[in-house]
């Protein structure tokens, strides 16, 4: 009997894991899913019980990035170490495993890099506009939260830091390659500039579990046209379209901007500083009323 239950807590365990390891890009194996007709986007809240946060959540993934939206320039403690090339086909997108070792720490709590994969087009837009490509870096914390560091990539000069990634890429569904003799190093796979957009989220494939801190930086890199091509010939429609935002609010470091405009021409430096302005503001007058009353 103590056999039977410690081999049940096993496969628990190597389910919920594999489903966690997998991030945005894996679901149940059980439930078929895809990117266009009757098992596209516009259908996975009805593929599935288990996916009904893909219709009925209000916190999901991904959206329109508004021109209002504030910007972080900092908040991100970047641990990462380089890793060996593990490359697998899921199925629904091109997945690089992430050796052991790597880490982000946001608001104080480490979240370990398990992965990376692709999305074409873009997931998120831009004040509406879409790039060629997305990568999502997926963590996860100790306690099961999960992070998704995302980037934006268009077409631009060839990215060598990109270059073994898009130069062995599987054309089919397989199991995890790893490529002999290649390392790649995550530092290098992002943006220059880390200043990023923050906003509370979900995975952008079944199960679309919300929950998610989404941490998208706010420049994109460039790969070339040839680069981009390499992973739009395997897989050229990998992408959910973007989700309304309800009543969110994005965040400054760490704490939600509270009766920021959803839309309008206002950049994100210019409210930065109009909420710089209204705290000074509340300070100063709180000193003069502090004087006024001694």
């Amino acid at each position: 009997m103590r056999k039977l239950i410690v081999a049940a807590l096993f496969l628990v365990f190597v389910f919920t894991f594999g489903q966690v390891a997998g991030g945005p890009a894996l679901a149940a194996q059980d439930v078929h899913w895809t990117y266009e007709g009757h098992e596209g986007p516009e259908h996975w809240g009805e593929l599935s019980k288990d996916y009904a946060a893909c219709s009925e959540g209000h916190e999901q993934s991904p959206i329109n990035i508004p021109s209002s939206a504030p910007t972080n320039p900092f908040g991100i403690l970047f641990n990462y170490m380089p890793s060996k090339l593990n490359v697998v086909n899921n199925g629904h997108t091109i997945q690089i495993n992430y050796d052991a070792g790597s880490s982000i720490m946001v608001d104080g709590e480490t979240y370990d890099l398990l992965q990376f994969h692709f999305h074409a087009q873009s997931e998120h837009t831009i004040k509406g506009k879409y790039s060629p490509m997305e990568v999502h870096f997926v963590h996860r914390s100790a306690s099961g939260k999960l992070a998704v560091v995302g980037a934006l990539m268009s077409q631009g000069a060839e990215n060598a830091a990109y270059a073994p990634v898009m130069s062995n890429l599987p054309a089919t569904a397989s199991g995890v390659q790893t490529v002999p003799g290649v390392t790649i190093d995550a530092d290098d796979l992002l943006p220059v500039d880390h200043d990023y957009y923050r906003y509370n989220g979900s995975l952008t494939t079944p199960p679309c579990s919300e929950g998610v801190k989404w941490l998208l930086m706010s420049h994109p890199l460039e790969l070339s046209g040839a680069q981009i091509t390499a992973y739009t010939t395997i897989y050229a429609h990998t992408n959910r379209p973007v989700q309304p935002f309800y009543d969110r609010t994005f965040f400054v470091g760490g704490k939600a901007v509270v009766g920021m405009p959803k839309s309008g021409n206002e950049n994100s430096t210019a409210w930065l500083v109009v909420l710089g302005v209204i705290g000074f503001a509340s300070l100063g007058g709180g000193v003069a009323l502090s004087r006024r009353k001694s």
